[in-house]
């Protein structure tokens, strides 16, 4: 039943009103407000000086049609619900109605429960879905719950974070249920059995076959199966893109591709100069070292672009040892609008290579740039409003471009990422000399300490399949959702990256990712 404290308010617009006053009454007992008036006009009048939750219209009326008062309807209110009620059963009406944006279409004659039932499902069903979302999510909550008390697989852990991703969403769109901060605890402690699961098994991972999909597979299970379809393969690296951030874009490409989901771990450290030239080499970063020395820069002065110079010598290097080497590639690396424009008016030229590697930058850029730009800060204050970020970016990119054009061809698209990112919101001492990487998730230097609770240690780096320049060098992994901060001006530091992005380290945003094929449609 609608709350009586806060009645919706209907206006009903019919020439024949007085015929309808059982259906006014009915819905006046269910526990609306209505009004009803006799003409378009009266109905603008009114709606200048009143406000209505929604409008019912009749489409046949004398003076002013209904469509003519729905133009006018939506000039004072462009986001008033309207239900039009016609006799006309003409589709082309019906397209014209639509095409206006209406919200619901009802042929006469109506009776009652049609109307109350139509007007109930614009007005009130957010707020039932709501209710229903906070059933549903409680016994998600004990599944994943009980789940954590147990022994969790790998497989697992990626149903699981698909499950708490959903979740994510759902209460951004339901923001009332009062059970924000049961999920928030509930992500939280699925992160730290996560961890403890991941310092456990991920040394078996990465020197057995026993474990799941890594960076390493990639072209392995999603790439290569492709040729020899007589299709262009696109390839395209969005970096630093978490499952969160895909699903903002997913339904945008609807209409174009056939979309399905597979998910991958990366490798660690969950960072572009080891996960992604992971993917494009098909080898662990200690065996590009050990194998093609001149494509890993150990001393890079940048640590984060540095280090993947050399992609596509990996990538070809990749495809000669998979039996490819004689196959038509393009390699290309997208760091800023300009580049992404040329891409986009080039597309259709490519259509002749067998591989298209492309390799986007941007959320990557808008991840760190949010550390230090306020006007980023501001515009995403949280994971909800981050996301959102995301998709604004992506409906006006040239990659949503590039896509589109894409579906036009006779090709399959493989869309994936290096690795995620995680909200840091708890800082965690570390030690080291000035020799240590900068990064804020994860560390490798010489004698590196911090709390163990938080991190973790690992003393032998080829034991990960890391590079190993001396006997002394180890590697830091931060845990959960910490970041490492140095005991110098510790509190400066602390506060300056606290509600930052980072990635590094060990979580499920930056771990678990999604890689997706799109056949177009």
């Amino acid at each position: 039943m609608v709350d009586f404290k806060k009645k919706k308010r209907i206006l009903w617009i019919d020439d024949e009103i007085d015929l309808l006053r059982a259906h006014l009454i009915f819905l006046e007992e269910k526990g609306y407000s209505v009004k009803g008036v006799s003409s378009g006009q009266d109905a603008l009048n009114i709606l200048k000086r009143e406000n209505f939750d929604l409008v019912l219209l009749d489409e046949t009326m004398p003076g002013k049609s209904g469509l003519e008062t729905l133009h006018e309807i939506k000039e004072i209110n462009a986001n008033m619900p309207v239900i039009m009620i016609t006799k006309n059963e003409a589709e082309g009406l019906m397209d014209q109605a639509i095409g206006m944006k209406i919200d619901g279409y009802l042929l006469k004659p109506v009776n009652p429960l049609q109307i109350y039932s139509a007007s109930k499902q614009i007005l009130e069903s957010h707020r039932i879905q709501e209710g229903t979302v906070s059933k549903e999510y409680l016994q998600v909550f004990h599944s994943i719950d009980n789940l954590l008390d147990r022994s969790v697989s790998y497989d697992d852990w990626i149903k699981i974070h698909k499950d708490l991703t959903y979740w994510d969403l759902e209460f951004s769109r339901f923001s009332h249920t009062g059970l924000d901060q049961t999920h928030m605890e509930l992500r939280d402690r699925s992160n730290t059995v996560f961890g403890h699961f991941v310092e456990k098994e991920y040394v078996e991972w990465v020197n057995s076959e026993k474990g799941p999909s890594l960076s390493v597979d990639i072209f392995d299970r999603f790439v290569l199966p492709h040729f020899g379809s007589n299709k262009a393969i696109y390839f395209i690296v969005i970096d630093c893109m978490r499952y969160d951030q895909w699903l903002m874009m997913e339904d945008l490409l609807a209409d174009f591709y056939n979309i399905s989901k597979d998910f991958f771990y990366a490798t660690l450290p969950t960072a572009t100069p080891y996960s992604r030239n992971s993917i494009f080499s098909g080898l662990h970063p200690a065996d590009i070292k050990a194998k093609y020395p001149k494509y890993w820069l150990e001393k890079a002065k940048n640590e984060e672009t540095g280090k993947n110079l050399f992609e596509n010598e990996l990538m070809k290097e990749q495809l000669k040892k998979k039996g490819f080497g004689k196959i038509k590639s393009k390699y290309i690396k997208i760091y800023d609008n300009e580049k992404a424009g040329n891409i986009q008016s080039q597309i259709g030229t490519y259509k002749s290579l067998d591989l298209v590697a492309i390799v986007i930058n941007f959320i990557d850029i808008l991840s760190h740039g949010r550390s230090y730009s306020k006007i980023i800060s501001e515009m995403s204050p949280d994971e909800s409003a981050f996301r959102s970020l995301t998709r604004s970016w992506f409906i006006h990119s040239d990659l949503f471009e590039i896509l589109q054009k894409i579906a036009r061809q006779d090709s399959v698209v493989v869309i994936t990422t290096d690795h995620g990112s995680i909200l840091s919101k708890r800082a965690t001492l570390v030690r080291a000399n000035k020799q240590t990487s900068t990064n804020l998730r994860y560390k490798f230097g010489e004698n590196i300490t911090s709390d163990k609770k938080h991190s973790y240690h690992v003393r032998n780096p080829l034991d990960l399949r890391l590079p190993r320049e001396g006997l002394s060098k180890n590697y830091v992994f931060a845990k959960e959702n910490y970041y490492f901060v140095y005991p110098t001006e510790f509190h400066k530091y602390e506060k300056q990256f606290r509600g930052s992005f980072q990635h590094g380290g060990i979580s499920l945003e930056e771990m678990i990712v999604p890689c997706i094929t799109l056949e177009p449609k």
